[in-house]
């Protein structure tokens, strides 16, 4: 199952879960009325309280975290574009006959950093990047033999810097794509979720009509809320993304044909 897929099912789950957590609570509270428990809802604002502040700061943490990692892979994808334009440029410092060879181990390498985020799968896009390993290896050696041959301190202090900037953030923005919260706290924020519907529905009275729009209302804007934060948290797989960030890599790989 596809992760588009895996959020909406369990969005779906978590909106049915709360509305029938809603439906139970109230069931409960009526049933405790009519057995007329003396303080059957006395002292549940506390609790009620306590929990819905919970779920609020559960909201806002992963929320918030979900929104700068979001934010911080944007950044990254222009950081990595500057690098690669940077060390591109200072490819002139390297002999005559060094710089072709190198600069089409660039667009090769351009090309095949791009191609890594639109495979389809993690295990071909782990393959891309297989091959920007292989590439990174060849840049390397030729760089380093072409620095030897012509003025070394100017190529050395400028080119090499150049390159190891570029591999490096190659190493950081695949770890930036395995940066998540542990799977507990989105279990947490479900299942508080569910626990806060359910108090929802006990405190309502027991002899008044409903009015479900409150109640899908309540359920509705929590499972959206947490189909948002799951969907910024991967943001190559769902409808929020960051491909529109990849033109800023593509304007760079357009502008080496020149």
């Amino acid at each position: 199952m596809g992760n588009t897929s895996f959020t909406l099912t369990l969005v779906v789950a978590l909106f049915a879960g709360m509305l029938l957590a809603i439906e139970l609570g109230h069931r409960v509270g009526r049933r405790s009325q009519q057995l007329d428990l003396e303080g059957a809802h006395s002292g549940t604002g506390t609790v009620e309280g306590a929990v819905f502040a919970l779920l609020g700061l559960l909201v806002a943490f992963t929320f918030a975290g979900a929104a700068t990692r979001f934010d911080g892979r944007r950044q990254l994808i222009v950081e990595e574009a500057n690098d690669i334009g940077t060390a591109y440029l200072r490819i002139d410092l390297l002999p005559a006959d060094a710089r072709a060879p190198l600069r089409a181990l660039f667009r090769r390498y351009v090309d095949t950093r791009l191609a890594a985020y639109q495979q389809p799968t993690i295990e071909e896009a782990y393959a891309k990047l297989a091959e920007v390993a292989a590439l990174q290896d060849q840049m390397w050696s030729q760089a380093t033999a072409g620095c030897q041959a012509a003025a070394p301190q100017p190529c050395a202090i400028l080119l090499l810097p150049a390159l190891n900037a570029m591999f490096d953030i190659v190493t950081t923005r695949t770890a930036a794509t395995m940066m998540h919260p542990p799977a507990v706290i989105f279990g947490m924020l479900c299942g508080v979720g569910v626990l806060c519907a359910f108090l929802a529905g006990y405190s309502l009275e027991p002899g008044k009509r409903r009015k479900w729009s409150h109640s899908v209302t309540f359920a509705l804007v929590i499972a959206l809320t947490v189909w948002v934060i799951l969907d910024m948290e991967y943001p190559r797989l769902g409808f929020i993304r960051v491909d529109t960030f990849d033109r800023v890599l593509k304007d760079v790989r357009a502008g080496m044909d020149r």
